[in-house]
């Protein structure tokens, strides 16, 4: 356990997390984890590791079992609303799906006929529609390159489709290291981090899905190491990007409200998070070699259109 380490704390950050919170190691000893993602049947985290290239489950009191290997790097993990689970396979320039039975079907490779770059992040819509961020570093970053390391694209994008893989749709093409990304608890603003200006942008959502008015949303200040990679969204709105020093939280406004420091964050940058347990207050955090978990205030938005339902109507009362 550590006790967890608070900076930038403006007022009402208390009601998120408090100083002398435990913040709780769960895993150590891999190399590049990310994608989590809170099974609320098993009561288990799914998680990978890219450069271990492979597809991780820990429970508690269980520990840590493989469950796809390998996994052509893959890199974010999120359920669709049949509750199959969706992967950016990073070095396979593909996003694909594994079924119940384990199987697998590839949704996207190409577009206009050109290779993907490498799919990095990866979300789902509430109604079925999946998006996912597309941004050249697998090309050339070492211990995740891919077999084929040409560009095809000009641009790094933003991409929707259907929840069986038709009618992709390239939704922004002028981002700069496009990585993690989520929607507001009402569905009307996406939120896509821009790792290599570490920056966060956000558009609002048409009733056609179409995305008008992009603009800034968050510049991280800091200058500690970390770089907007993941991020994620609580039940009130407030947006959670990894950056520098740990996980800077950031109300609907824009306004930084506090960061949360994550445990050698020198060697073990924040790369992602996700919401889990049985009331979605426990925010499990991927970094580097571990995983870890700490409970605060506000419950997340869980990935899943059932429980995102649920956790919004019981928050509400």
């Amino acid at each position: 356990m550590y006790s967890v380490d608070l900076s930038m704390v403006s007022p009402g950050f208390e009601r998120i997390i408090t100083s002398g919170t435990e913040l709780e190691q769960l895993v150590t000893g891999l190399i590049f984890t990310e994608g989590p993602l809170w099974d609320p049947e098993e009561k288990a985290l799914i998680f990978t590791d890219i450069r271990g290239n492979k597809i991780y489950k820990w429970k508690e009191g269980v520990g840590l079992e493989t469950i796809y290997a390998p996994s052509a790097t893959a890199n974010g993990l999120t359920y669709d609303n049949k509750n199959r689970i969706l992967v950016t396979g990073w070095s396979s320039r593909t996003v694909w799906r594994i079924n119940s039975d384990r199987s697998t079907n590839v949704l996207a490779s190409h577009w206009k006929g050109q290779k993907l770059n490498t799919p990095n992040d990866i979300v789902v819509k509430s109604d079925g529609t999946i998006w996912f961020t597309d941004m050249f570093a697998g090309l050339w970053i070492p211990g995740m390159c891919v077999d084929d390391i040409q560009r095809y694209l000009d641009f790094e994008g933003t991409f929707r489709m259907n929840e069986d893989g038709s009618s992709l749709a390239l939704m922004v093409d002028d981002l700069c290291g496009p990585n993690g990304l989520c929607f507001s608890p009402d569905e009307k603003l996406l939120y896509i981090n821009e790792s290599d200006i570490n920056r966060t942008r956000v558009w609002d959502v048409q009733a056609d899905n179409s995305l008008i008015n992009g603009r800034l949303f968050y510049q991280d200040q800091g200058t500690e190491p970390g770089v907007a990679d993941g991020m994620k969204v609580d039940v009130e709105g407030n947006v959670y990007i990894t950056g520098s020093f740990g996980i800077h939280v950031v109300s609907p406004s824009g306004k930084l409200l506090g960061r949360i420091h994550v445990p050698e964050h020198v060697e073990r940058h924040a790369a992602n998070m996700a919401w889990g347990d049985e009331d979605w207050r426990s925010l499990y955090i991927t970094a580097r070699g571990c995983v870890y978990r700490i409970r605060l205030g506000i419950p997340g938005i869980p990935h899943g259109q059932v429980n995102r339902q649920k956790v919004l109507k019981e928050y509400s009362k």
